[in-house]
């Protein structure tokens, strides 16, 4: 399904998601299924939006902004032996042998999360405020899993 075929700014399709999620985040309730599939249609129409709509200088300073960052900290961390790097909904974790490298991970922006005994990125507007009580199993079968193979280039690469 298509819930954000409508939008045609940047602005709108994050309200938008806003109210998806009040809905059918399994946190509040919702199933699983179907938030994965609005994270998958939110980042499809943000790209759309992204790459040909008429955004101002202001959006378009965002959205390279953001993207920047994402590819930024991948580059800094892609290269890090025994470690395992995965995509989950909008953060980045990073598992594994990760003791070794660890003034690296924390020099590319990552944080530890002791209870998981992982490494994590997430933009600053994504940042809980109650912290997370779930364990990665349980993030991995909520907002889906993507490993970063370190012999291709990530997805958010230019």
């Amino acid at each position: 399904m298509n819930y954000f075929k409508h939008c045609t700014t940047i602005d709108e399709v994050k309200v938008l998601y806003r109210e998806l999620a009040k809905t059918h985040h399994p946190d509040r309730g919702g199933d699983t299924a179907t938030m994965q599939a609005i994270n998958t249609a939110y980042a499809a129409a943000c790209a759309a939006i992204y790459r040909g709509a008429d955004l101002s200088e202001v959006e378009k300073e965002e959205a390279i902004t953001e993207t920047e960052r994402y590819r930024e900290t991948l580059e800094k961390i892609i290269h890090l032996e025994g470690v395992i790097i995965e995509l989950m909904g909008l953060w980045i974790w990073v598992s594994g042998n990760t003791y070794a490298v660890r003034k690296e991970l924390k020099a590319a922006g990552l944080f530890y999360a002791s209870k998981k005994q992982c490494w994590y990125y997430r933009p600053e507007e994504y940042k809980c405020l109650h912290g997370g009580n779930l364990t990665l199993e349980q993030i991995k079968n909520r907002y889906g899993s993507q490993t970063i193979a370190r012999n291709t280039r990530p997805l958010l690469a230019h």
